[in-house]
C-alpha cells in the first residue's frame, strides 16, 4: 500500500477528495482498490509538482495519466476535462478581458452593421410594403438578425461553406413562410408567426453553434448555456441603450429639435438588431466573467418565482377565479411558464451533475411543481373555452403549448423528486431537458408553416 502523501495546498486536496468519493460512489468501492489508485494519483501529483506544475495543472495532467490505470479515472477525466480545464486556464490574469483577434473584432462589427441595415433594407430601397410595414418587419424581425449571427458561428467555428450553404435552408424556408402567405389586417396566425418563428429558427443559429453535432449533448447544453448568457448581456446592452436613447431626445429638444424620427426609425430598431451579434461576441470572448454571474441570477430568481407561484395560485383558490383565455393573457402564462422552464434548464446546466442533492434542488423541484399546477389549471380553462366556442389559432396554439410545457414539467418533476430520495441521479435530469428542446422548436416550426393555412389566414 502507498504511503499516502499530503499536500499544503488545500484546493488540490479537495480536487482529491473529489476524485476519490467519484470513484467510490460509481464502483461502491471502499477497500483498499481505491486506496491504491489514489496512491497512484498522489505520487504522480507529487512528481508533476516538483517538476513546476501548479496544483490545478499537476491535477488536471495526473487525472488524464491516471486513465490507463482504471477505466473509472478515465471515466472522472472525461466527465470532468471541462471544468478542469477552466481551472486551469482561470487565473487571475484571466479575469482581465480575453485577448481578441483584430480579424474577429472586424468581423463582428461587420455583421452588426450588417444586422443593423438589414432592419432598414426595405425602406432604404423602397420596396412596396406600404401596407401593413409594421407587420412586415415583425414578421421577419428573426430573419434580420439570425442568419447573421449563425454566419458568425460558421466563420468563428470554421465549418466551412458547404455547412453555411447547409445552415442557410431553414432560413430561406423561414423567410419564404414569413412572407407567402396573404395576412389580412389584425389577423391572429400572423401574430403567431411573428411569435414562434424566432423560436424556430433560434435552433438554426444552434446547429452552427455547435458545428452541426446537434445531437452531441455537450455540445447542446453549451448552447443553452451561451442562450441563457446572451439572454443577461442583452438585457444589460438594452438598459444602456435606453439610457443612450433617453440623452438623445434630451439634448436635440434642448435645441428646439424632434429626434423621434430617428430614435423610433434607426436607432432602437438597428441598435435592438445589432446588439444581438454584439452580444453573442460579448458572450463569446467574456465566458469566464459570465459563468459566475448566471448561476447567481439563476438561485436569485428561482425563489422568487417560487413564491409568485404560490401566492397566485392561493389567491386564485381563496377568490375563486380561474385563469383568462384571452390572447394576451394566454401569451403572458405562456412566456411565465417557458420561462419557468428556462430556470430549470439553465440551473440545471450550471450544476455539477456528481454533486449530491441540495436545498436549492428542493427549491428547483418546488418551482417546477408550481408550474405545473399553474399549467394544469391553464389547460383547463382552455379546453372550457374550446368547449364552449369553438378552435381558433389563438386557442389551439395555446392547448399545443401548454400540453408540451406539461409533458416537460411532469417528467421534470418526477426526475427532481427520484434525485431527492437518493433513487436516480442528476444526470438524468440533465438529459431529458436537452433531449426535449428539439420539441419546442418543432411546434414553432408547425405553427408557422401550417396554422396559416388551415385556420384560413384568420
Amino acid at each position: 500500500m502507498h504511503n499516502m502523501r499530503t499536500f499544503t495546498d488545500q484546493p488540490l486536496e479537495e480536487q482529491i477528495a473529489q476524485w476519490r468519493a467519484y470513484l467510490r460512489r460509481r464502483n461502491g468501492v471502499h477497500g483498499p482498490d481505491v486506496e491504491e489508485l489514489e496512491g497512484h494519483l498522489r505520487d504522480q501529483l507529487l512528481a508533476l509538482t516538483e517538476a513546476g506544475l501548479s496544483g490545478e495543472e499537476a491535477f488536471l495532467v495526473a487525472v488524464k495519466r491516471m486513465g490507463g490505470l482504471d477505466a473509472l479515472s478515465r471515466e472522472f477525466a472525461h466527465a470532468h476535462s471541462e471544468r478542469l480545464w477552466k481551472q486551469l486556464v482561470m487565473t487571475p490574469d484571466a479575469e482581465k478581458p480575453a485577448h481578441t483577434g483584430r480579424s474577429e473584432i472586424l468581423v463582428v462589427l461587420s455583421l452588426a452593421v450588417a444586422a443593423a441595415l438589414a432592419v432598414k433594407v426595405a425602406a432604404l430601397f423602397g420596396l412596396p410594403i406600404d401596407t401593413g410595414e409594421e407587420m412586415f418587419y415583425f414578421r421577419n424581425a428573426s430573419l434580420f438578425v439570425f442568419p447573421l449571427l449563425a454566419a458568425y458561428f460558421v466563420w468563428k467555428r470554421g465549418s466551412g461553406v458547404a455547412g453555411g450553404l447547409r445552415l442557410a435552408l431553414p432560413f430561406a424556408v423561414g423567410a419564404v413562410f414569413a412572407n407567402i402567405f396573404s395576412f389580412p389586417k389584425g389577423s391572429e396566425t400572423e401574430v403567431l408567426t411573428i411569435l414562434h418563428l424566432p423560436i424556430a429558427l433560434w435552433m438554426a443559429v444552434g446547429f452552427a453553434y455547435v458545428r452541426g453535432r446537434h445531437f452531441d449533448d455537450g455540445g447542446r447544453m453549451n448552447f443553452v448555456r451561451f442562450s441563457g448568457e446572451l439572454a443577461i448581456y442583452y438585457v444589460l446592452i438594452a438598459l444602456g441603450g435606453g439610457v443612450l436613447t433617453g440623452f438623445t431626445m434630451m439634448m436635440f429638444k434642448s435645441i428646439g429639435m424632434d429626434a423621434g424620427w430617428f430614435v423610433g426609425g434607426w436607432l432602437i430598431p438597428c441598435g435592438a438588431a445589432g446588439a444581438v451579434i454584439i452580444g453573442s461576441w460579448l458572450v463569446e470572448a467574456k465566458q469566464s466573467v459570465i459563468e459566475n454571474m448566471a448561476p447567481v441570477l439563476t438561485r436569485l430568481f428561482t425563489p422568487l418565482f417560487t413564491v409568485l407561484l404560490l401566492v397566485f395560485l392561493a389567491t386564485m383558490v381563496w377568490t375563486g377565479s380561474l385563469i383568462s383565455v384571452k390572447r394576451e393573457v394566454l401569451i403572458g402564462f405562456d412566456l411565465l411558464l417557458v420561462l419557468v422552464v428556462g430556470l430549470v434548464l439553465y440551473a440545471t446546466s450550471a450544476r455539477d451533475p456528481e454533486a449530491p442533492a441540495d436545498f436549492f434542488d428542493g427549491l428547483q423541484l418546488l418551482l417546477v411543481v408550481s408550474a405545473l399546477v399553474v399549467d394544469g389549471v391553464a389547460l383547463a380553462s382552455i379546453a372550457t373555452r374550446i368547449s364552449e366556442f369553438g378552435f381558433t389559432p389563438n386557442r389551439v396554439a395555446a392547448l399545443g403549448e401548454n400540453l408540451i410545457l406539461l409533458v416537460n414539467l411532469v417528467w421534470s418533476a418526477w426526475l427532481y423528486a427520484r434525485f431527492l430520495r437518493h433513487r436516480g441521479s442528476f444526470a438524468a435530469l440533465e438529459r431529458w431537458q436537452i433531449v426535449y428542446l428539439p420539441v419546442y422548436s418543432v411546434w414553432a416550426a408547425l405553427v408557422v408553416t401550417v396554422f396559416p393555412p388551415v385556420f384560413g389566414y384568420r
